[in-house]
């Protein structure tokens, strides 16, 4: 994000100089910088402060070069949206990071890991930082009216964007405006009312994300920056979170019909690596995304969320340092049948992908092999994927990440090679992307299957089926691999027994709702694996009901037995009404309920 806007605003560093410090709470950051009033109230200045609000979406806010990485704040929701769920294991040996292992086994406590309060202390600071050009705006002289409804409609949306980070990480996190500040002494934003029952904050988030739409233009000169079509997909989805399919879809409807990027192009599916690929981001797929660069001097603005997150070993691509493995779990859910369609129920059974002693020979899903690094399938151009690219055999399971990753043609133009970081090569310039056109098809499904028609949840739910099925985007065994199509030159033998198809018409209408409701589901999965969605997903359609529980338990039950992450820790259980969210730090409570007054209750369930 910040690159693009070098070559318009060179003074925008201004933005990421504000260095907070924490002395009473993450509210609580005056600048520890040189900056006066003069610096900022100006156009370049108040640039320059939303760019450092942007700046924060790739979730490293000033860490990476000072006290280490914060892995637990990636951009990219790794952690809680995948490695918390049933997409992937934490990876590498089973002592490293040991508080994702607290995360991963549902045991973590709000005072015995560092990784929630690294991503509390994020989404403050992206809060902060939108606040602040809010604070300043007003007194901006040479700004016109139009640029500065522009300005408030991206500080606001960027506000939304991290309250609701925080909404589904936390459940019961604090909403925090412009008026909250050192100079105002409130630091202490409560989460509970006077009755002490807890406050709703989807309704402010929804107002900035409406005042978004209402004041953003369709068409942004970087790509990077939020559009009204990126304010109405966010609208959207956090319609979708409180279940109000009839709010959700005029607005998904629209987006469908005439939405577009912030470049102006109408949003389409693409090839589906093109999605993953740094030489084809920014696609018509794209609606919000963290943009990534490396070699531009700067040596911050690369993909640091997912600098763990590479195949391990010689020859391996970064080299280092094998967390985030697919699971066996994941693999065996892109299994299909004679016609080539999912397994909705029974996709775990039997025999299981890759696997050396009970090998599953049947059809798969060719968006697997762009999903995952598998022993012996291409792995771009860096030859077949290798076991020896595992940390911990009997840990990781076989499977290597691969949607964050680099192919080798592209080292060095789109890694990194000018930091001094012991990963630089683990570095790239991959987008990570918050919200795609096929988020908005299968949310629409979804719509369609609660209060509309089971034929047109069945019409987009093929859309997404249909552009898997297309062999032009396979992985091919006999191909070269082109990194700047994300395509193989050379299609005459898959890389294996690939075979996806539309559902046959009136199949939803005919099996019914329940049916219908599974099947989007289940698409979603496959569609946007290790994308850091899951976790989110599963708790937006347990919705209280107690079925996040029951997949996740059935998960690890499974998973015990394989040698996989459970192999080695086969008592974790998740807990109904406790483990959909996270704890909220303690040592935040501590300091905002110091005075005696309850401010910040903790979460249920959680000491």
């Amino acid at each position: 994000m910040k690159t693009r806007y070098k070559i318009i605003l060179p003074f925008c560093f201004i933005g990421l100089i504000i260095i907070y410090g924490c002395k009473k709470s993450f509210l609580d950051k005056q600048p520890l910088g040189s900056l006066s009033s003069e610096n900022v109230t100006s156009l370049t200045g108040v640039q320059g402060l939303l760019i450092g609000a942007y700046s924060v979406l790739d979730g490293e806010i000033g860490l990476a070069n000072s006290t280490g990485f914060a892995y637990g704040s990636a951009g990219s929701n790794w952690v809680y949206g995948s490695v918390c769920a049933d997409d992937s294991y934490k990876g590498s040996t089973p002592t490293d990071q040991p508080d994702l292992v607290l995360l991963q086994t549902w045991s973590v406590s709000s005072a015995n890991t560092s990784y929630v309060q690294q991503k509390w202390q994020m989404l403050f600071d992206g809060i902060q930082r939108s606040n602040e050009v809010l604070r300043v705006l007003p007194n901006v002289k040479d700004v016109s009216d139009a640029d500065g409804k522009v300005i408030a409609g991206e500080a606001r949306f960027l506000r939304a964007f991290y309250h609701f980070g925080g909404k589904i990480v936390f459940n019961n996190f604090p909403y925090v405006d412009e008026s909250i500040s050192v100079a105002n002494n409130n630091l202490n934003v409560p989460n509970v009312d006077k009755s002490g029952k807890f406050i709703d904050i989807w309704p402010n988030i929804e107002n900035d994300l409406k005042f978004a739409i209402d004041n953003l233009p369709e068409v942004q000169p970087q790509r990077g920056r939020a559009n009204k079509s990126a304010a109405k997909a966010f609208l959207a989805k956090v319609y979708m979170f409180e279940h109000r399919y009839a709010d959700a879809k005029p607005l998904l409807d629209q987006l469908i019909s005439s939405g577009q990027t912030a470049g102006g192009q109408k949003y389409a599916l693409v090839n589906f690596e093109d999605n993953f690929n740094a030489a084809t981001k920014n696609s018509a797929e794209s609606v919000f995304a963290y943009q990534a660069s490396v070699n531009d001097g700067s040596q911050l603005n690369g993909n640091y969320g997912d600098v763990l997150n590479f195949p391990n070993g010689p020859g391996a691509p970064g080299g280092c340092c094998g967390f985030n493995n697919p699971s066996f779990n994941l693999a065996n859910a892109f299994k299909t049948d004679a016609n080539g369609l999912p397994l909705l129920d029974t996709w775990n059974n039997g025999a299981v992908v890759s696997d050396s002693t009970n090998l599953y020979t049947g059809n798969l899903d060719p968006r697997i092999d762009w999903t995952m690094g598998r022993p012996g399938v291409p792995y771009f151009d860096w030859g077949p994927d290798s076991k020896q690219w595992i940390r911990d055999p009997a840990t990781n399971g076989v499977f290597s990440p691969k949607k964050n990753v680099y192919a080798q043609s592209q080292a060095g133009t789109y890694s990194s090679t000018e930091t001094a970081f012991w990963g630089a090569t683990s570095i790239d310039a991959n987008n990570v992307n918050f919200i795609r056109f096929a988020d908005i098809i299968l949310w629409d499904a979804e719509c369609e299957v609660e209060i509309g028609s089971l034929n047109q949840a069945e019409v987009y739910v093929n859309q997404i089926r249909n552009r898997a099925a297309d062999p032009a985007g396979w992985v091919y065994a006999s191909g070269t691999y082109n990194a700047g199509n994300s395509k193989y030159s050379s299609q005459t033998k898959p890389a294996d027994k690939y075979k996806v198809s539309a559902y046959p018409t009136g199949t939803f209408a005919t099996q019914g709702q329940a049916y219908a409701r599974k099947a989007v589901q289940f698409e979603r999965r496959l569609e946007l694996a290790m994308e850091g969605h899951r976790f989110f997903d599963l708790q937006r359609w347990d919705n209280g009901t107690g079925t996040m529980a029951q997949i996740l338990n059935a998960y690890q039950q499974v998973e015990k037995n394989r040698n996989s992450f459970y192999y080695t820790n086969p008592t974790a259980q998740f807990h109904k009404g406790i483990n959909e969210y996270f704890p909220i730090p303690q040592k935040q409570i501590d300091v905002e309920n110091s005075t005696g007054q309850v401010n910040l209750k903790q979460n249920p369930g959680y000491n």
